[in-house]
């Protein structure tokens, strides 16, 4: 799977486009549908931030997905969102995607808006790991064997 080309805006109101503008080798990817999803995408926020500083080149991201609606409604949402997270870094990597999301999730092979997806990406978007819903420690023991596998 290949992350397809996006353009989303993030909580500093800088204009991305994904995946040419994730930072990391592994690009950790939250991606929520629906707004109760956040507290999936927090119980693994933890992780991920030591996951940042254990291994070189791990950036996370976190990417609400919204179905494409009219400017008000996006100023709306993205700034209701800014509000709620006053941490500048956590602005700088949460890119709202206003997108049609039967599109976006058929690219993606992601049958349902039932839970988050988190995704491991690397700088072309080539998908390298994949798991949904909330953190459990079956997962974390799965991506955590998948970053401390040699990389060519």
């Amino acid at each position: 799977m290949i992350f397809p080309t996006v353009s989303g805006t993030n909580l500093l109101r800088q204009k991305l486009t994904l995946p040419q503008d994730f930072e990391g080798n592994f690009n950790l990817l939250f991606i929520p549908f629906q707004q109760w999803q956040q507290s999936e995408v927090d119980s693994w926020i933890a992780l991920a931030r030591e996951l940042e500083a254990q291994y070189t080149g791990v950036v996370f991201y976190e990417l609400p997905t919204i179905q494409l609606r009219n400017p008000l409604f996006k100023m709306f949402i993205n700034e209701g969102m800014r509000a709620g997270i006053p941490n500048p870094k956590t602005r700088e990597r949460t890119i709202t995607l206003y997108l049609d999301k039967i599109d976006f999730r058929a690219a993606l092979d992601m049958p349902d808006e039932e839970h988050i997806y988190l995704l491991v990406v690397d700088r072309l978007g080539n998908e390298l790991f994949r798991t949904r819903g909330a953190h459990s420690q079956d997962q974390e023991a799965a991506l955590r064997r998948f970053l401390e596998q040699p990389f060519k």
